[in-house]
């Protein structure tokens, strides 16, 4: 195998893998469910594809019509409502400690 007579510098090292980007896979949602799905793929939640559903069983499980299933934007909502309201529950006050020190000092002075 060759050797390269000389060696390649950073900027052109970065030059080249600057365009090695990645991309955000195209999404879609369900027709049947709104679950979000890859596009041109079989829901996984409902088994439906375009305009019907992908296998014989799926068809069956959803002739019983199961509610839609919510939106990530609705369930991160949810999410920060209830952790706004644990974090309420749990905060507890602070004690104060300089102050019952100073008291304890001078509590001793007089006792003296």
């Amino acid at each position: 195998m060759a050797t390269p007579k000389k060696r390649t510098g950073k900027a052109s090292q970065a030059t080249r893998r600057a365009n090695w980007k990645g991309t955000i896979p195209a999404t879609t949602t369900c027709p049947n469910c709104k679950a979000i799905v890859l596009t041109h793929t079989v829901c996984p939640e409902c088994g439906y594809y375009k305009d019907g559903f992908a296998s014989k069983k799926a068809k069956e499980n959803n002739e019983m019509k199961v509610e839609p299933v919510a939106t990530p934007v609705e369930k991160t909502e949810e999410k920060v409502e209830e952790k706004a309201e644990e974090t309420k529950k749990t905060r507890k006050p602070r004690a104060k400690k300089a102050e019952t020190s100073t008291e304890e000092k001078t509590e001793e002075k007089t006792a003296e």
